[in-house]
């Protein structure tokens, strides 16, 4: 795993993507008009189509953001998604945090990407960083996204590493 601080923060993956020419039949979406089950059932047939081979598709790369309660995705605390194993994608209907209905990839293929980044940015993320990544809290949803046979890493702004005392590395720009 690899820590890295960047004083004013990385640049959002919604900016980034922006930059890169990516044709638009490569780009899979969730379809927000169908009922949020159909949603979830209709992503992972389009992931299991682009990414055929495995029973769980592998992403080259995942980009993760992580709520100051631990989530990442749509994958809260204490909530029984976090031992759904069987789909790729799951519906939510019981969102704590708005909106209720969501879609989410599942722990299985967070795990089997080959790389997965973490961007944490803000004062509000400091804690639950701390608890993470130096703690070792392994129960926080974030926390249990553990590649199997990829590289983790965190980019994290100064606000959100302010309570890490474990090394980092730290930088002044991407």
């Amino acid at each position: 795993m690899s820590i890295q601080v960047q004083p004013d923060g990385p640049p959002s993956p919604t900016h980034l993507l922006s930059k890169l020419p990516i044709p638009d039949s490569q780009v899979l979406t969730i379809n927000p008009a169908l009922p949020v089950e159909d949603a979830a059932e209709d992503y992972a047939r389009k992931l299991r189509q682009a990414l055929q081979g495995d029973a769980v598709p592998v992403f080259d790369l995942l980009i993760l953001g992580v709520g100051p309660d631990g989530h990442t995705c749509s994958l809260f605390p204490d909530h029984p998604l976090l031992q759904e194993r069987e789909k790729i994608v799951a519906p939510i209907s019981d969102s704590p945090k708005p909106p209720p209905q969501r879609v989410t990839l599942t722990l299985p293929v967070l795990n089997a990407a080959q790389s997965i980044i973490f961007v944490a940015t803000g004062e509000g993320k400091a804690a639950v960083l701390k608890r993470i990544l130096e703690d070792k809290e392994g129960t926080l949803p974030a926390a249990l996204v553990q590649p199997r046979t990829g590289a983790l890493c965190w980019f994290l702004d100064e606000a959100a590493a302010r309570l890490l005392s474990v090394p980092f590395e730290k930088h002044s720009t991407l």
